[in-house]
């Protein structure tokens, strides 16, 4: 790591050292006890089902050089003692950001964050070597250990930034300080703490606080909030429709393994292949394309970068059977990402069908908002399948047949009386639905 020792951490963080803290550089640094490795400085945060304290023994055992932690404990390793364990991270990895002299990209939005993140960093790749957010690690906590990561190999970084409540964008860009940021979507997420659109574009807007003067917004023109809202820098609007300076046009599905379209910006023409389906990729494609040109990357390094896009996880992965088509984006869910999922599987042939869980945080608007859901996805679907505590009003929004099921053990039960031969199948959910056992049970069904 670069020019960080105990003695920077102890000055940054204004702990009290127990212990005499060793010389030499930090290799790394963790809030894991299991990823402790030789020389790193692990971090202890307590939790409400897991205090990292008590697990200071066991990384003095594996080798850390010292302990960043809220209260000393007896263990053979010098300690760090502060206030709060979070806040001292985090002040810590704001003076690490500040060590690289590279182009910081924020990357923020309800919907499409991971995977605007993830084609940013691959049209960046096909130039700078590049840092990106890895797994989930892009809340408070998460940030932190992704900016430890960089190297002196990395020539630029991208950083996803995802928030819940009022504030914590702020907390986020104080560490980050993105000379550009891009916002995908602002939608129905988080409205429990948020109360809704315009509350949901002022907690991420928090991220121009942090932003030098000559820092770049680049936003979704086709969102209509994002397209009017004055974010007191230079904005660069992508999309499809006419009033965006990056645009798409031509976009064609390739089956469902790809999707193709030309991206104009001003006098250029740029046509790419995106390897992954869906509407929310041309999109992702743009956001890449957006910073690509930003940062002066050629017509040809931004086609390879995007033609380099590999899906992640469970975020619209497709999955062909032989028996039927599934569209996996059970990662998670609200209003707007799964009206897009819904817009993306009607591009695809067959029988259209949908099981839909619960969505999560949406406050006291959730009946209304299911049920809004389920009508929009019984005008586009042959089946609709709802699943879950909340998702009774899909159903009754749907109409039809559609069908209810309180429960997992029910759907999965029932799930070969609803799927056909040739029948293309979304499956979308809240995280903590796990709806990964229905594709699992897709994917092993037998039928005829």
């Amino acid at each position: 790591m670069r020019h960080l020792t105990p003695s920077v951490i102890l000055d940054v963080t204004g702990g009290t050292a127990v212990g005499t803290l060793p010389a030499g550089e930090i290799t790394a640094v963790t809030t894991d006890s299991r990823a402790v490795v030789p020389g790193c400085l692990f971090a202890a945060i307590p939790g409400a089902k897991v205090d990292g304290h008590d697990y200071i023994a066991k990384a003095a055992d594996m080798g850390a050089a010292c302990v960043l932690c809220q209260r000393a404990v007896e263990a053979a390793i010098p300690q760090i003692v502060v206030p709060d364990t979070q806040a001292a991270l985090r002040a810590l990895a704001a003076w690490y950001r500040r060590q690289f002299d590279i182009p910081f990209i924020g990357v923020t939005g309800s919907v499409g964050k991971t995977t605007a993140k993830e084609m940013i960093a691959s049209v960046l790749s096909a130039r700078f070597h590049t840092l990106r957010t890895e797994k989930n690690f892009n809340n408070e906590l998460g940030v932190p250990l992704t900016l430890f990561r960089l190297r002196d190999e990395h020539e630029a970084a991208v950083v996803e930034m995802g928030i819940s409540g009022f504030g914590e964008m702020t907390r986020l860009t104080e560490m980050v300080k993105p000379g550009i940021g891009v916002y995908t979507l602002i939608g129905d997420a988080h409205l429990e703490f948020l109360g809704d659109r315009p509350g949901v574009l002022r907690a991420k807007g928090e991220m121009v606080k942090g932003m030098p003067e000559d820092g770049v917004i680049i936003a979704n023109g086709d969102d209509e909030l994002l397209r009017a809202h004055d974010f007191g820098r230079r904005t660069v609007l992508f999309g499809v429709g006419e009033n965006s300076a990056v645009r798409a046009v031509d976009v064609e599905p390739e089956g469902s393994e790809a999707m193709t379209c030309t991206i104009l910006a001003g006098e250029r023409r740029i046509p790419v292949r995106i390897p992954a389906f869906g509407n929310h990729m041309v999109y992702a494609a743009l956001m890449g394309a957006a910073v690509g040109l930003e940062l002066g990357l050629t017509d040809e390094e931004i086609a390879a970068g995007v033609a380099a896009y590999e899906t992640v996880g469970s975020r619209g992965r497709m999955v062909d059977t032989g028996r039927v088509l599934i569209m996996d984006d059970c990662y998670n869910a609200n209003p707007t990402s799964v009206k897009s999922a819904l817009d993306s599987l009607a591009r695809l042939p067959g029988r259209h069908v949908a099981i839909l869980g619960d969505m999560r945080e949406l406050g006291e608007k959730s009946p209304e908002l299911h049920r809004a859901t389920g009508a929009y996805a019984g005008q586009i679907c042959d089946a609709v399948i709802a699943c879950g505590a909340e998702a009774e009003p899909i159903a009754a929004g749907a109409g039809g047949d559609a069908v209810w099921y309180p429960d997992m053990d029910g759907l999965l039960a029932a799930l070969p009386e609803h799927i056909r031969p040739g029948d293309a199948v979304l499956v979308k959910a809240s995280r903590a639905m796990g709806f990964e056992a229905v594709v699992d049970r897709l994917e092993k069904m037998d039928i005829s």
